[in-house]
């Protein structure tokens, strides 16, 4: 709650304000029951009474008179009326500022939040969670806030004003509201003990249809491909079913009250009536107090009716509060230095110091005693089978997670004593997946280097082997991309993520598997061109393909987290029997 609180602080004179006119509202409301009942007690039966006992002329002046009593009160009403409808339009507006803002402000806090998360934090929460958290528990939150200050402040001043109004017109039928509140009071009792305990349910619920959803639109050529269509549509309709079923339960129990308060709210005038016309005969009470009495009546049950339907949105929305806590209260993991050590733009050497690398949430350690060293102007290839820890391993040199023991340096120093931006800075990284931004091609060239010219961008796709598919399409550089980049081809969108690195001229590169989808003639030329291009540059490069490793001035052969050879292709070959192995699987005699 705390972050919620913090948020709305910026608020607080419009918040202020808000209360002021609502309590200004209340009061409005109030005194029109009042205003009427002198209407009918003084207006219409005290001036009826004193017409009726004179005569003549006494009358025609009593009659006048009356007239302009009733008009000045009605004038009076008309005012109160007219008032009430400024002020809650005034409400409506300062609440919708508040609830918007305060909803823009959070989802920033959140979003910035998420993009500070090391790949541990990650690991914590799924996508489909942070996207639902950022969303609808947020608008779970905007929806309190709007609904509920007004809610929380006009309740209380019309349930108690209308109690404190009621007792003075009626003191004797007092018994009757505190009936109708008891009974309302039950009923709110019975409705939330049922409904309350799944609210949670329904949030998590969200979470899992917005994440079947997303596996089945995001793999929806995997599940074409391999006709399960049905078996799709099957987890759908569970995931969404379970959301109807569990928001059935609650509306239906929630849908009891409605009826239930309006049979309450009928009654009850009904009753005020048949107990208030024995009164008026007997002229305890008048006709115009019963009157505004019913009026009193209905806003202490309206009151009951407003404060019954925070119940419903209060424990929604902490729910949604505790959840997007749980984001603003995870503690990162990978934290910068207070003093860093600033390198800078240069030559990079990489030193892996007996290092042991464990996942937060995994059992054993991935990586085990892993020591060597990247050279500038020099290729260092990393080759072994699925799972044996490489893509762990080059994930530590630009901090996505830290190590466990041991130590990363640049140039002699620790990775963990430099800024993340320094760090990051020095890195031209292509992960395994390659991810395009929807936009246009040079907009995602310009993610790692906004200020580059154009002739930096043709230079970096020239380089990644890009230029020739690029300049067949008619707008060219400002070609579109999809989200994903779903309209280009696998080698494609790998070309484009590696352009993207180079054109940062970085001192050290990363091409995590990058070259996979490439045919072995683009992958040659690719190689080529970044040895020419980045011959001062640290290069690693991640791979499956010995074709595309072969040539690397040092080879690292991971099994199992740990390295079992170290060398060139040709030592490797006479030495390692696993990299032997890995080598005459995919190359003939004569290719190796």
């Amino acid at each position: 709650m705390k972050h919620v609180l913090k948020h709305v602080k910026p608020y607080l004179p419009l918040l202020i304000t808000s209360v002021i006119l609502i309590g200004i509202q209340a009061y409005c409301n109030l005194a029109l029951p009042d205003v009427m009942s002198q209407i009918v007690n003084v207006g219409i039966q005290q001036y009826s009474e004193k017409i009726a006992a004179a005569g003549g002329r006494a009358a025609t002046a009593l009659i006048a008179e009356q007239k302009r009593y009733i008009y000045s009160m009605g004038f009076k009403m008309l005012v109160l009326a007219t008032g009430t409808s400024m002020v809650a339009l005034a409400v409506q507006f300062c609440n919708a500022r508040l609830g918007t803002g305060l909803s823009r402000d959070l989802r920033k806090t959140i979003f910035g939040k998420i993009e500070s998360f090391s790949g541990a934090e990650f690991d914590q929460f799924s996508t489909a969670s942070l996207i639902t958290r950022t969303t609808n528990d947020v608008q779970q939150v905007q929806m309190m806030l709007t609904m509920g200050v007004r809610t929380i402040v006009f309740a209380p001043f019309m349930g108690i004003g209308g109690v404190v109004m009621a007792m003075r017109k009626a003191p004797s039928m007092a018994w009757i509201n505190a009936l109708s509140v008891l009974l309302v009071f039950c009923l709110i009792v019975v409705v939330y003990s049922l409904a309350l305990p799944r609210f949670k349910i329904i949030q998590e619920l969200v979470d899992k249809l917005n994440l079947v959803a997303r596996e089945s639109l995001t793999g929806l050529l995997v599940v074409r491909a391999f006709s399960t269509q049905k078996y799709e549509e099957e987890r759908f309709d569970k995931a969404s079913n379970d959301y109807k079923k569990t928001n059935l339960f609650v509306n239906r129990t929630m849908s009891m009250m409605g009826p239930t308060m309006g049979l309450i709210q009928t009654l009850v005038p009904v009753l005020i009536v048949w107990v208030g016309a024995d009164k008026i005969a007997q002229s305890q009470l008048m006709v115009g107090d019963m009157m505004a009495y019913i009026q009193y009546s209905g806003n202490i049950m309206g009151a009951f009716m407003m404060l019954s339907s925070i119940f419903i949105m209060f424990p929604r929305a902490m729910v949604s509060v505790n959840r997007i806590s749980e984001i603003l209260d995870t503690e990162n993991i990978i934290t910068e230095v207070e003093t860093p050590v600033t390198l800078p733009q240069g030559k990079c050497e990489i030193t892996f110091d007996n290092v042991n690398f464990a996942y937060p949430s995994g059992d054993g350690d991935v990586l085990e005693n892993i020591s060597f060293t990247a050279k500038p102007g020099r290729v260092t290839a990393i080759i072994g089978s699925t799972g044996c820890g490489k893509t762990s391993l080059i994930n530590l040199i630009p901090r996505f997670y830290d190590v466990k023991s041991g130590s990363v340096k640049i140039n002699g120093v620790d990775v963990r004593d430099l800024s993340l931006k320094n760090l990051r800075d020095l890195i031209g990284y292509v992960p395994q997946k390659s991810v395009l931004l929807s936009g246009t091609v040079r907009s995602n060239l310009l993610a790692a280097k906004p200020d580059a010219t154009e002739e930096e961008i043709v230079k970096a796709c020239e380089i990644a082997q890009a230029k020739s598919f690029i300049k067949e399409k008619e707008e060219g550089y400002d070609a579109p991309v999809s989200q994903g980049g779903t309209n280009f081809s696998g080698g494609q969108c790998q070309r484009l993520a590696i352009a993207r690195a180079v054109i940062k001229m970085a001192p050290i590169y990363i091409f995590d598997d990058s070259f996979s989808a490439l045919d072995f003639t683009t992958d040659l030329n690719l190689r080529k061109a970044l040895n020419s291009n980045l011959a001062d540059s640290t290069i690693i490069i991640v791979g499956q393909r010995v074709a595309s490793i072969m040539d690397a001035d040092q080879i690292l052969v991971m099994d199992e987290g740990r390295i079992v050879g170290k060398g060139t292709h040709k030592q490797l070959l006479e030495s390692c029997e696993e990299y032997r192995e890995i080598a005459y699987s995919q190359l003939s005699e004569e290719e190796v």
